[in-house]
């Protein structure tokens, strides 16, 4: 085990939620190594959890914890879950923050009880933690919980390609500098249309002139709505579920 646990909430830092939690995790794995991923995502925003568990999830070593708490239906029938996938452990709500993890072959999922005396608004802190803390400590996926192997739940509809070779997608995201991040998966050359207007796919932020409007490949594999020194999401008029079409070069 790698000893490290991360976290990823919408609780702020102001409230004491995620204090809370960080007590359950040390009193039942002490000496883990707890990593803040961030705790500022939009309320209730499963969709930006999911695509930031995207970026980190692997980046961390084998026997890793995330504790991924974005949960705006807790205390109702969604399940609670624990994963083990390419040698890291998730833990958090079966509503799709966890989706990146179990698409993988070899992902393996266990339903976890939820205790008797468990604040049926808190299960980050009463369900979540400390079994994220049992993991980081050596025990096994198995002893946490029945197996789950309800199908995988995908919140982001997938691009689709029309027949004249175009493929259409949309905004899944917009990140703090305004970036429009998009369904369509890595491409290189041609233009993609947004917002009425045609914009062509570029290699990186230095290819744009200053002021102008572009689409590139970020970090994650996606393409992505920018403007140079500026704010796509302002310029263009861009939310999520806004209307992209990718046109091949």
């Amino acid at each position: 085990m790698s000893g490290v646990i991360t976290l990823l909430t919408d609780f702020g830092t102001a409230d004491g939620y995620v204090g809370e939690m960080k007590g359950v995790l040390l009193s039942g794995a002490p000496g883990a190594t707890l990593v803040d991923i961030a705790h500022d995502l939009s309320a209730q925003d499963v969709d930006g959890a999911r695509l930031a568990v995207a970026r980190y999830w692997q980046r961390f070593p084998a026997g890793t914890v995330h504790l991924v708490v974005v949960d705006p239906g807790v205390g109702g029938p969604r399940a609670a879950l624990a994963v083990e996938s390419e040698g890291r452990f998730l833990v958090g709500p079966d509503n799709g923050v966890l989706s990146p993890a179990l698409l993988h072959a070899d992902a393996r999922c266990v339903k976890l009880a939820v205790p008797a005396g468990a604040a049926p608004t808190f299960h980050g802190r009463d369900v979540f933690a400390p079994a994220a803390a049992a993991l980081a400590r050596g025990s096994s996926l198995e002893s946490l919980g029945e197996p789950w192997a309800t199908p995988v739940v995908r919140r982001t509809p997938e691009a689709v390609r029309r027949e004249d070779g175009s493929i259409a997608g949309m905004v899944i995201s917009v990140d703090r500098f305004g970036n429009a991040i998009t369904n369509l998966v890595t491409w290189r050359g041609g233009a993609v249309d947004v917002a009425g207007k045609v914009l062509p796919i570029l290699r990186t932020y230095a290819d744009v002139e200053a002021g102008g409007a572009a689409a590139l490949t970020g970090s994650s594999g996606l393409v992505e709505i920018v403007v140079r020194d500026g704010s796509a999401s302002a310029r263009l008029g861009l939310t999520r579920g806004s209307e992209v079409v990718l046109r091949p070069r």
